[in-house]
């Protein structure tokens, strides 16, 4: 186990609008909330770009620019924070996600490590969204490691899916990358894994010994036991308005911050500390 645990918030998310729900999207939100997830006990900020031009922000954006104002104003918000650069994009036009990479060097990026059926069912037996394909075929992840070697960022890989975990081990087999292993369980999602925490010690006995992991729990108040229970197994921990908008009471938040004192609380009762962002950075190996 490690003794202290790590704790990233994802501020928004490529998904939510903020028309519903109270995601930040200008450069002055996301240091908004990144230092009221900071002041609870996040070292890593989990970022996704949106467009800034007005009632845009429900759009994704892929602009150097936007992602470096971004990082700047968290930066200032948050001194020693860590950056973590989303990157996930569906179909054949992945370059401006290569492009922020590239030239803004965040300390830490997703790599989604496998491809999923992306599918919802609602009540009434209907598709929640049209059925789509969340592609990441290893041609794609290796053009991604690629980047993130050349410019010392280390992937988070995104496992949706018990075959993805197993992936990322053969990546490291035929050289696809050699650096420090991050594995994030994606738990939650209607045709990916569950959110259930029986299913982590089998995860944890899939994923390559000497790797770091953390647990996303997507869903309501549901999900709680699930990062109680990866705290208990040493697992580092992430929630956010990306993620989560309840409690574990049934009450709804309105900031990331009230979400990274819940799951710090989590660590608590487990026993564990909250790593600083020195302390991240030591144990993820960042080289900045």
């Amino acid at each position: 186990m490690s003794d202290k645990a790590v704790i990233t918030c994802a501020l928004n998310g490529v998904l939510t609008d903020p028309k519903q729900h109270n995601v930040p999207v200008t450069p002055e939100q996301m240091a908004r909330e990144a230092k009221a997830a900071f002041d609870a006990g996040a070292s890593i900020m989990h970022i996704h770009l949106r467009q800034q031009a007005p009632n845009k922000g429900h759009l994704p954006s892929w602009e150097v620019s936007v992602s470096k104002e971004i990082q700047q104003a968290i930066r200032e918000a948050c001194p020693g924070v860590i950056i973590n650069h989303t990157s996930g994009v569906s179909g054949p036009n992945y370059s401006g996600a290569l492009d922020c990479i590239r030239e803004t060097r965040p300390e830490i990026a997703a790599c989604n490590a496998g491809s999923l059926n992306y599918l919802k069912v609602k009540a009434d037996n209907t598709w929640a969204w049209p059925p789509m394909m969340f592609d990441n075929a290893v041609e794609k992840v290796k053009d991604y490691l690629d980047v993130m070697n050349a410019v010392g960022t280390i992937p988070e890989f995104e496992c949706f899916d018990v075959g993805i975990v197993r992936c990322v081990g053969m990546y490291h087999q035929v050289g696809m990358y050699k650096g420090p292993l991050e594995y994030n369980f994606v738990m939650g999602v209607a045709s990916g894994m569950p959110a259930d925490p029986e299913l982590l010690p089998i995860l944890i006995k899939l994923k390559r010994p000497e790797a770091h992991w953390q647990v996303t729990a997507i869903g309501r108040e549901e999900i709680w036991p699930l990062h109680q229970r990866c705290a208990e197994l040493g697992g580092h921990l992430r929630t956010g308005l990306e993620d989560a908008f309840y409690l574990a009471d049934g009450k709804k938040v309105t900031s990331n911050g009230q979400l990274i004192e819940a799951i710090a609380a989590c660590a608590r009762r487990a026993g564990r500390e909250i790593a600083s962002p020195a302390e991240a950075r030591k144990i993820f190996g960042t080289n900045r």
